[in-house]
């Protein structure tokens, strides 16, 4: 969708009296103070993320921007308050990744190539991200234009990026985007694209009571593997059953890891796959030196680790919500990491901010 069509169409929905008063009912957005100890943590992935113009850079992906990366950057501003930056990078999304009729993001931005974004396919956990920011934005800058662009993308994807299991018992998924992923006798899942609470926040926000399902039937299915192996990045569903998804990652690796963070940000405390994710880390604490970030699905045994402390933080806090104890051994900010497990960090640090202070690091 054009970017002036997508603009004149969503003004025109608020201009038919839209209400977005009742949009505050789950409670003010949770925003840090301008003093909290985390601010220059967020100044410093600004410099290392953001560009002025408000596009999130990946570096070591040849320069890209993804719809992820836009949405993480989006839910973190209006964390720490920064409304300025919060726009920058919503205004460059609409401009250069609201290219769908559908109003979903396309997945990725090629600042090098001549056009820019070859494939419109969308990224569902960017478009995830993206709308629960924009629900969080809303109530803390009282902006009906964000919360009506919420809805647009809460709908959408409850409309064509959701799939029942082929076994037919009515379960339902988020797929990964809204074509690429179904076949007549499958369905292909990333779990870390099960985020409980945005999914949850975002359904009942978009009156799509699909997406608040789906919540439950991935956290269902993630605690269902969990109890007896590791989460696979990549899998898929037949009638018969869970099978590895062909040409995919089967093995627990970096979109894994990010399973028990989004648990944690849900404010969840002992599901299986955390319990899951705290004892394969534990067991590998005892092998490895840095932390480990791939594991061979059959074996347990570690395939890659990193010394990247963002990578460590999400085992620290995972290990500290489940332990029920003060402190943890969750690391500091730090810049001179690259944008994935910088991301992963500073979110982490605003999970434990909300939902666990007793977890401050020690």
């Amino acid at each position: 969708m054009k970017r002036r069509h997508f603009m004149a169409s969503l003004l025109g929905t608020l201009a038919a009296g839209r209400a977005f008063g009742g949009f505050a009912q789950e409670g003010a957005a949770f925003v840090l103070p301008a003093d909290h100890p985390l601010q220059p943590a967020w100044q410093a992935w600004k410099s290392l993320c953001l560009q002025e113009d408000g596009r999130i850079v990946d570096a070591p992906q040849s320069g890209a921007s993804h719809s992820e990366g836009q949405g993480y950057g989006l839910r973190l501003a209006v964390a720490f308050g920064d409304e300025e930056a919060f726009r920058r990078i919503f205004e460059w999304s609409e401009s250069h990744l609201a290219l769908r009729e559908d109003g979903l993001l396309s997945w990725r931005y090629l600042p090098e190539a001549g056009d820019p974004v070859p494939d419109r396919n969308n990224a569902s956990d960017g478009d995830l991200f993206y709308g629960w920011a924009l629900i969080q934005g809303a109530v803390a800058w009282n902006e009906p234009l964000f919360a009506d662009r919420a809805r647009m993308i809460g709908t959408a994807l409850a409309r064509s990026c959701l799939a029942d299991h082929p076994d037919g018992s009515g379960r339902r998924y988020l797929l990964p985007a809204a074509y690429g992923f179904t076949s007549d006798r499958a369905i292909t899942l990333n779990l870390s694209y099960c985020m409980p609470r945005a999914m949850r926040e975002l359904g009942a926000f978009a009156e799509a009571p699909a997406l608040v399902t789906a919540a439950q039937d991935g956290l269902d299915l993630m605690n269902g593997i969990a109890g007896s192996g590791l989460l696979p990045d990549w899998l898929q569903l037949t009638p018969e059953g869970r099978t590895s998804a062909p040409g995919l990652s089967d093995q627990s690796g970096y979109e894994a890891l990010r399973i028990p963070l989004y648990l944690c940000w849900s404010g969840m405390t002992d599901t299986p796959a955390q319990q899951r994710f705290r004892e394969m880390h534990r067991q590998a604490a005892a092998w490895d030196p840095g932390t480990a970030t791939v594991f061979d699905p059959e074996t347990g045994r570690i395939r890659e680790s990193s010394d990247e402390v963002g990578y460590r933080a999400l085992v620290a806090l995972n290990d500290c919500v489940l332990s029920r104890t003060a402190g943890s051994a969750m690391p500091d900010f730090d810049a001179a990491q690259v944008y994935f497990p910088a991301t992963l960090h500073l979110m982490a640090l605003v999970a434990q901010a909300e939902f666990f202070p007793k977890c401050l690091p020690v």
